[in-house]
């Protein structure tokens, strides 16, 4: 299945977090979106990589995604190496995307860090025909989406560039709240944690409507880029 948006998220929840009003859109535009989780989350402070999984299932299908997939790494201690850069080349050229959206270049939980310029790194190698690849026994054509662009996550981060998700960030909320071991809940017995307070989760309504303030829009969320954003003319721009 070719996919239009392949978005990579450290731990089940960071994708939602970062860039669900954006894939939201998308996908309302008549595009194909995947999401692939590179950990289960289990060194969460609360739940479990098994509920994790049930989570981000029901987080998918509120999105309307096309696949979502798991890799599996070690949450906390997974790195860029050639073994990981190749499993996550497979699945670009499974999916063959023209855009990756993937974790913040920089934030507070190391494992967001690492995931960004892991990816970053596989879809660049993920072009190059000498690295060879197979999924099931059948090799793999090179592939390289055109363009990566970083979400933004814990640390306010200055964007490159705004997505209006005005009209879509109701059912943003709705696909984080199927995370339901992971943020408030003022009757959890459970340990708390720097996202499981009611600020936290008001934060994510504040942060996408001070966005959508920058861009005269009633919702936003930015993105960085890591190469200059084109245009054909200055029509382009809004």
């Amino acid at each position: 299945m070719k996919l239009d948006i392949l978005a990579f998220g450290a731990h089940p929840d960071d994708v939602e977090l970062g860039c669900a009003g954006t894939i939201l859109k998308e996908i309302s535009l008549g595009k194909k979106v995947g999401v692939v989780d590179l950990t289960r989350g289990e060194l969460g402070t609360r739940g479990s990589a098994e509920i994790r999984d049930q989570e981000a299932d029901a987080a998918g299908e509120i999105l309307g995604l096309s696949v979502r997939e798991n890799l599996s790494f070690r949450d906390g201690f997974f790195v860029n190496d050639e073994k990981h850069q190749l499993e996550i080349i497979k699945m670009i050229r499974k999916y063959q995307p023209e855009i990756v959206l993937c974790n913040a270049i920089d934030d507070r939980h190391i494992d967001h860090e690492k995931g960004s310029k892991l990816v970053s790194d596989a879809c660049f190698l993920s072009g190059l025909r000498k690295i060879e690849t197979s999924i099931d026994g059948i090799a793999q054509t090179a592939w390289r989406p055109k363009v990566v662009y970083h979400y933004i996550q814990w640390k306010n981060i200055e964007p490159d560039f705004v997505v209006d998700i005005t009209g879509f960030t109701e059912k943003k909320i709705e696909a984080i709240l199927a995370y339901r071991s992971q943020f408030y809940d003022a009757n959890s017995n459970e340990p708390e944690s720097p996202i499981t307070s009611k600020n936290f989760l008001e934060s994510l309504n504040y942060r996408a409507q001070d966005l959508g303030r920058l861009i005269g829009t009633e919702y936003g969320e930015g993105f960085t880029a890591e190469r200059y954003l084109a245009v054909n003319s200055l029509g382009d721009l809004i």
